[in-house]
This record gives C-alpha cells, structure tokens and sequence, in this order.
C-alpha cells in the first residue's frame, strides 16, 4: 500500500457512500530536516567537550565545598534535617541556603551511597545539560549557527566550568532559569497558559535553590511578554500577573512551611539573626548582597568572644593578636588579596574571596575578570547587532514584536545585563563563582550576535561595522586576561592574527557570500581557545570547594575534608579524648562557626556549630546552652577555629565565663600555637553559671 501525502484524500471507493467522510493517512516522515539533524551532529562534539571540561579529575575534588557535604551528610540522617536543610546531624542550625540544590545532593547520595563523586556529578551532569538546554534555546530564534555559538561559548566558560566541578547549588540554578526562559520564550510564541505557568513554577523553584538570584530572569521574561506576546495588552498584562502569583507562591511554600514551624520544633535559620527564613532571605541573602554587609569587603570585623582567652606575649606580635586584643576593629578595606602568595607550586595560598569594587568595568578587572570576561565585549556588540538588525528589517512596531528575535533578545538579553548590572555594582558579598549564572546570558548573546553578523554579511547591511569592535574588544579582553594572569604568553600574536584573519574573511563576503559562515566559524574557534585552556586549568589541583574558580594561580582545596592532614589529626585527636570523656549523644562536641565543625562531620562525628557558618549567628546563648547542658545533650565546646575571630555569638562568651578549660597538652600532646588554634571547653556541671550569661 502506498503512503500518500497528509494533504492528499484517500480515493473512496464505488462501494463508499456519497456522506462518507474521505480518509486520510499521515505521511511517516523523519521528525528531523536535514538542517536540524546537522545541527544536532555538530552539537554532539561540544557536549562532549562540556562533559570532558567538567569531569575530567573531578575526583580529586574530595568533597569540595565542606559546608554543603557536611550539610548533606547530616540530611541523610533523618527526614527532619532533610526537609529543613540542617547543617549539624543534632539539628541545631541550618545551611543559610533554600532546599532544593542540596536535596538533589542528598538524593543521589541516599541512591549512590555518601561520597564525593555522589555529590560533584550531579553538578557536572548538570552543566552539561544546560549546554544543550541553551542550544534548544537560541535554536528557533536565533538559527542553528547562533545557537551552536551560544553552546560553545558557555561550555567552555571558565566561571561555568569551575562551577560545575563544585558541590554548590549555582549549576541547578541555572538549569531551572535556562527551563524558565524556554518555557517563556514558547509562551510568547503561542500566548498560551500552560507555557507561561510552566515558566512561572520553574521560576519559584529557582528560587528555592537560591532565593533571590533567580529573580534576576524576571524581568526580562515579563518584557519580553508584555511586548511580544499575540494576546492583546490588557489580557497579557492580566496573564503575566497570573503567572506572578503562581511563581510567588511556589517561592514561597517551603519558607512559608518553616515560618509556621516552631522554632522548638526546628533548627534555627543560619545566616539570619532573627531565626526567619523571610531575613535570611531578604537581607543576608537579598539585599545585603547588593547594598553591603557584614561579612563583605571592608565589612569584616576582628573581635574576641569566640577565642579563648591569651596572654599576647604567648604568642608573636603579629596584626592579628595585635586586632584581638582590641574590643572592635574593622579589618582593612579591601576587595581582594593584592598580596597572595604563592606556594611552592605555583599556586595561590589563599582563594581569592571577592571582586574588586563595585563599578562599571568589574566585570573585566582582577577577581572577576578571568572568570567571566573573556567573550564579554562579543556578546554587548553582538547584542547591538541584533537589535539594530531587527529593527532595520522589520521597521514596523507590530512587526518587530512578533520577530521570534525580539523575543529571545528581551528574554535572554534582559538577563544578561540585569545579571551583569547586579554583579558590578553590589556593595557586599559576590564571590567570583557568581559570575557563572551571567554565563548563559552572555552566551546566548554571543550567539545571536554571531547569527546576525553572518546575516549583515550576506545581506551587505551596514551594522557588520559592529563586527571589528565586537572582535578587536574581545581579543584585547583576552590577551588583558591572559598577561594578568601570566598565563599563554606565547598565544597573544596567535590570537589577534587569527582573529584578525577570520573578520578579514567575513568581511570579504561580503563580495562572496558563500564565506560568511565558515569565516564566522572560525572567528568564534579562535576566540574560543583561550577561554578553553583557561577553563581546562581546573584539572590541575582539587577545587577550593568554597570559592571555585579557574585560573592557573587558583588556590587549591587543603584536602578532603577542608583540611589539612596536620588539622585532620587535631581533629581526631580531640574526638578521641571527647569520646574517652563522657562525650554526650546528640552533640559531642560543638564549635564556633560551621567551618570548624565540617572536618568533625565528614569523619563520621556529631558535631555542631554554636554560632552558624560565620560563627557570630544568635542561635545559641548562654541559658539555652545550659538547658542543653543540663539534659545531657551537650558537654563539650571547642573555641578558635575558622571565623572564630569575628566574635562569636552569646553562647561562645558564656562558655569562657563558665565552662572549664581543658589544657591542650591534655589531648593535643603540645601546646597552644596560635590564636585560632582549637581550645577545648568541658561544660558538664556549668549549667548555673551559663544560664547566668545572659
């Protein structure tokens, strides 16, 4: 039987009557064009490259970022620390995170079993999923060409892939803000509920993966449907508010579930110093980010009450001892460490914590710069390109906004310079990893500008004068990287010439067109090398899990457990006297900060931290520490440690009021020999004299 065309009736037979309807059968035709499936094949390779990037020697990252493995250890212990992100198996305080990146840890740890790679392949998984969530993406807007440009340029971005070999929760943030603008993007094309209320719900679950960073989408899906959208504008203004209410209250559920539990009946939220989900959000993890705080450049400040008391003749003077001994100094104002040293191996002693400060060009500069800014200057000229080539084409306003283009410039573009604004111009913490969520925005312009510079070139329209900037902007961005970072010497003169060749080359197609796209190709191979050898450096030492970064000089993780194997042993030596000593149930030991208490954790201990991941939160004070005492949940405290510097809270300053000092030659076999050095408290029979510390 021979297959007809779906258009084509079925002949009816003699036998058939006259009010039969006539029957059609659909043509079996390959779900793929050709120009489709080549798309696909030339993606294959790039998502190969992804996978490499983020896996190769992804092993050696042990457990990476402490804070989190620690936390996702203790979820695993019950449903109750699991639901409410509890950092310490007792469930005394929480990860200053939502709960949706860290289960995603603690499912594949419950299915895989707890280790390093059931944490970190998720997150590498993960990264080369959005590589080919982006391509689908740019694919009907923007065309095959660019949406192969965006893939590449955000698989090999330095920030992207330092990430992805990480444990934090900034790969699944991006995934479900790339979903979301997919889904708003198909929203726009068929003004339809179901796409727009899909968009809305991935929204909020970004937000439960990092509260307010996921609203840095936000506002360019709402333009883009505002304008874009078929229905008219009232209906749309009507749908868009719909779609805000279901993407506030899928925000907001679990917040809303831990604020109606009791406090009793919950560990306390981390990071915040009121015990609300609603201020760590809102300021330690909102607003504080962008206006400054505590904790941020210029905002850290040296106080006792979380170090054991000493004699400053004890120990050398030093700035630190000399800060100590004062009530409240403020540490010195700046942004980043100008004077890391440097190991015997080359590399950085210390990460590199921020940026420089805030201001126009943050992007490019120290900190933040080789992280992110090496196809930055493509992707603002690209992002030109575009919209002059919309507008030139289309002309007409109607016209214009019902361009897939318009759409996928204001969705995808608005993210990318709301993200871009945000991180160069926030007073307070941002670390140089954040810079991975601008990743995919700028990605995605890069190849929308590339898309448009190949149509420019063929059409001989006058915006391809954008194309030498966008090109010369990028090389010098890169070689500035490169000698910053002393790093590719040999590969400045490459660079430019070859970049310089292939512009050259897609300018000449302009007299032959058939060059447009293997010239645009090769411009883009050559801007990528860089980046790529620069992304692939983070094979070369295990991740500093806390702060992740690529970089020739970055400063590497101190062991598996965040420690040094000298630290490890303290570790072990201090739980092993606890344990010999009436060590109680819940917590055997509790220290100042969450820092301190990792290494304890991830050796298989119940530790807790008095005082959350700065060691300064109001969790504890000195009555609730004597109640603890007193039903024999608690005993021991250790003061000194990570953060421990920054004053501790209420409950560190009871336990030197009250508690007995435990020589360190008592369990450490030697002395004292430092500040920050572990000093352990017994606080058994102390309930009076703690509850008194007020």
């Amino acid at each position: 039987m021979s297959v007809l065309p779906s258009d084509t009736p079925t002949p009816v037979s003699a036998t058939t009557t006259a009010t039969a309807a006539p029957i059609r059968v659909r043509r079996f035709a390959l779900p793929l064009d050709r120009g489709a499936a080549l798309g696909y094949l030339a993606l294959v390779p790039i998502l190969i490259g992804a996978a490499v990037l983020n896996t190769n020697k992804i092993g050696q990252n042990h457990f990476a970022n402490v804070f989190y493995s620690s936390g996702v250890h203790s979820m695993l212990l019950s449903l109750h620390n699991f639901f409410f992100v509890s950092f310490d198996p007792g469930g005394l305080i929480t990860i200053d995170k939502p709960p949706l990146g860290l289960w995603i840890q603690a499912t594949s740890a419950a299915i895989f079993g707890f280790a390093p790679l059931s944490l970190l392949l998720p997150e590498a998984l993960i990264g080369v999923l959005c590589v080919a969530i982006l391509y689908l993406v740019m694919r009907r807007p923007f065309g095959q060409l660019a949406a192969l440009a965006a893939a590449l340029t955000l698989a090999v971005c330095p920030a992207f892939v330092a990430s992805a070999r990480d444990n934090n929760v900034d790969l699944p943030l991006i995934l479900l803000m790339l979903l979301a603008c997919a889904a708003a993007l198909r929203a726009i094309r068929s003004g339809r509920w179901p796409s727009l209320l899909a968009s809305a719900v991935l929204v909020g679950l970004a937000f439960n993966t990092k509260t307010l960073a996921a609203y840095l989408v936000v506002p360019g899906i709402a333009v883009g449907y505002l304008l874009c959208a078929p229905d008219p504008p009232l209906r749309r203004a009507l749908k868009l508010l719909v779609g805000g209410l279901v993407m506030l209250v899928v925000s907001f559920a679990w917040i809303a579930a831990v604020e109606l539990t009791p406090a009793s009946q919950r560990p306390y939220v981390g990071g915040s110093t009121n015990n609300t989900e609603f201020g760590l959000t809102f300021d330690y993890n909102g607003l504080g980010r962008v206006e400054g705080e505590v904790g941020g450049p210029g905002e850290i400040f040296v106080r006792l009450g979380g170090v054991a008391p000493f004699n400053p003749a004890e120990f050398p003077a030093t700035p630190t001892t000399t800060h100590l001994t004062e009530k409240r100094t403020r540490a010195p104002k700046t942004a980043i460490a100008t004077r890391n040293p440097l190991l015997p191996d080359g590399h950085y002693a210390n990460p590199t914590p921020f940026g420089v400060p805030p201001g126009p060009l943050r992007l490019f500069e120290a900190g933040l710069g080789d992280q992110i800014g090496w196809m930055l200057p493509f992707a603002l000229f690209g992002m030109l390109a575009v919209a002059l080539a919309i507008v030139c084409e289309r002309r007409r306003l109607a016209v214009i906004r019902r361009d897939p283009r318009a759409a996928g410039l204001v969705v995808l573009g608005g993210w990318f310079l709301t993200e871009a604004l945000i991180l160069a111009f926030s007073k307070g913490i941002v670390h140089p990893y954040y810079t991975s969520a601008l990743a995919p925005g700028a990605a995605a312009m890069v190849g929308a500008g590339a898309g448009a510079f190949v149509s420019a070139a063929r059409k001989r329209e006058w915006w391809l004068i954008l194309l030498p900037a966008a090109v010369a902007g990028t090389v010098a961005a890169q070689i500035v990287q490169l000698h910053r970072q002393q790093y590719l010497h040999w590969f400045h003169s490459p660079l430019a010439i070859a970049a310089g060749l292939a512009t050259l080359a897609l300018l000449a197609s302009l007299a032959l067109r058939r060059l447009a796209i293997p010239a645009m190709v090769a411009t883009l191979a050559a801007l990528s090398i860089a980046p790529t050898l620069y992304a692939a450096t983070t094979w070369a030492v295990p991740v500093e899990g806390t702060f992740p970064a690529a970089g020739p000089k970055v400063a590497g993780a101190l062991g598996p457990y965040g420690i040094n194997p000298h630290d490890v042993k303290v570790d072990e030596d201090l739980m092993r006297y606890v344990d010999a000593h009436g060590a109680t149930h819940r917590w055997e030991l509790l220290t100042v900060s969450s820092d301190s208490s990792t290494g304890f954790i991830l050796l298989g201990h119940r530790a807790g931290a008095l005082g959350g991941y700065s060691g300064t939160d109001p969790a504890v004070n000195g009555p609730r520490l004597a109640r603890m005492v007193a039903r024999h949940e608690a005993r021991y405290v250790v003061l000194g440690g990570a953060y421990a510097s920054r004053g501790g809270n209420l409950a560190t300053r009871a336990v030197i009021e009250a508690c007995r000092q435990i020589p360190n030659e008592t369990w450490l076999h030697f002395r004292r020999y430092s500040v920050y050095s572990f000093v352990l408290y017994d606080c058994a029979g102390a309930e009076r004299k703690l509850a008194a510390q007020a």
